[in-house]
């Protein structure tokens, strides 16, 4: 077998193949005979068909097998022979085979690189200290979560219920969807349209007055969308809410059965350091990506690109499916972008776990496992399922490896600690009001 390969462009390759015509003519004339002893044709008795018809009937069927076959077997070995990686399938073309049997195949290639330039990436990490500040704060928004109402006999201020009834109208004409009785409304949510809750602040229980308000020009009842409107309004009555205690009976109510209001605290300040660390590592990677992209250190297949496409796609309509909307066509184009980045992050972080001879200890693969299992009610039984399904202890290990790698690339980086709250932490780009 004789090969010989060129560069096309960029990754892409052409192979050329070329298999001694013997070694085809061999393999047909071996299959034919094998043919001759078991076909039946109409006229010849079951492994007495002369091999003459059998040549004649099936030798252009059989020559095509074993042409396949062997382009196949060919190509694989010729790889290896010259120590190539494809990535994607090939397009094989066969050649003239009167002489020689010749074919071509046509790939690309994984690219060959260094990680270099790690130095290069800039991170900023934020730090948290959670503090007794930040637990009474936590509890406080509990509080809210679980309040009550109470009625009133006073003016509605931001963060009272009123409950309303109101009939809206358009140039003197009622509206569909406008009327609507006993609505719950919080003033300061932001559910109505710009300008509805607002006017509706101190007002008091038994009060009617008529709201000029304008909807929105991107609202979604085109027939609305930047008129100009009346909502007739009545207040029925005006509560404030009423947050529970924060007492041992409290604590139980939350779920803690042993050690009271300060047992609460304690699985409060747990659940928001795990939920920092994980914050902060998500972001911490987002800007590692970020930097290793902007390092520009590979070219990517175009065959992997496509391949990640097709399962963005498919993604996108299960994710349909499950919502319940409607099948469509999806723009293959849309996903270009996000599965460039991902591909080229994938080969990077490959060639990082590579260079550096990096492995999952079985003590951090069980620490993963755990840290993962103490979410749930019964974290051993989580722990015991997962060692107990290869595969989706696999998908941890995974995990962790790149993980592990992104530790890697984070230690070479320059890096910068920023004591961060957590509030900051966990709604970015927020200020108080």
């Amino acid at each position: 077998m004789q090969v010989s390969v060129e560069t096309t462009n960029g990754l892409e390759r052409r192979m050329t193949v070329v298999v001694p015509k013997e070694n085809i003519d061999g393999e047909v004339q071996k299959r034919l005979k094998d043919l001759a002893g078991r076909v039946k044709i109409d006229g010849f008795r079951p492994g007495k068909v002369p091999f003459s018809v059998v040549r004649q009937k099936f030798s252009g069927q059989v020559s095509q097998e074993v042409m396949g076959e062997v382009m196949q077997n060919s190509f694989y070995e010729a790889v290896l022979q010259e120590k190539l990686r494809p990535a994607g399938m090939p397009l094989i073309e066969p050649g003239d085979a009167k002489e020689e049997f010749e074919f071509t195949a046509t790939f690309e290639v994984y690219p060959e690189f260094e990680v270099t330039g790690l130095d290069k990436i800039k991170i900023e990490r934020p730090v948290v200290d959670i503090g007794d500040a930040d637990i009474a704060q936590m509890l406080e928004t509990i509080c809210k979560q679980r309040k009550t109402w109470g009625e009133v006999d006073r003016a509605g201020q931001e963060g009272d219920q009123l409950t309303i009834d109101f009939v809206g109208t358009l140039d003197g004409e009622e509206f569909q969807g406008g009327t609507a009785k006993q609505v719950p409304l919080e003033l300061g949510s932001k559910r109505m349209i710009p300008g509805f809750e607002e006017q509706l602040m101190g007002t008091k229980a038994g009060q009617e007055l008529t709201l000029d308000v304008t909807f929105p020009e991107d609202y979604q009842a085109k027939d609305l969308a930047g008129k100009a409107v009346k909502f007739a309004t009545t207040v029925l009555k005006v509560e404030e809410p009423v947050l529970p205690e924060l007492t041992d009976e409290f604590a139980v109510e939350f779920g803690v059965k042993e050690g009271g209001l300060d047992a609460l605290k304690q699985q409060v300040r747990e659940n928001m350091q795990r939920e920092s660390e994980q914050t902060i590592a998500v972001r911490v990677k987002e800007q590692v990506f970020d930097g290793l992209m902007g390092l520009e250190l590979l070219d990517i297949p175009k065959a992997l690109v496509d391949s990640e496409i097709e399962v963005l796609v498919k993604q996108r309509q299960q994710d349909m499916q499950q919502y319940g909307a409607p099948a469509q066509d999806i723009d293959p184009a849309q996903f270009e972008t996000q599965a460039q980045r991902r591909v080229s992050l994938g080969l990077i972080l490959a060639e990082v776990i590579k260079e550096n001879d990096i492995t999952v200890p079985p003590t951090r693969l069980r620490e993963a496992v755990e840290k993962m299992a103490a979410s749930y009610e019964r974290p051993e039984e989580v722990v015991k399922y997962y060692y107990g399904d290869k595969d989706r202890l696999k998908e941890v290990e995974n995990v962790t490896l790149e993980e592990m790698a992104v530790e890697h690339i984070i230690s070479q980086a320059n890096v910068n600690d920023k004591n961060t709250s957590f509030d900051a932490l966990m709604n970015p780009g927020q200020t108080a009001s």
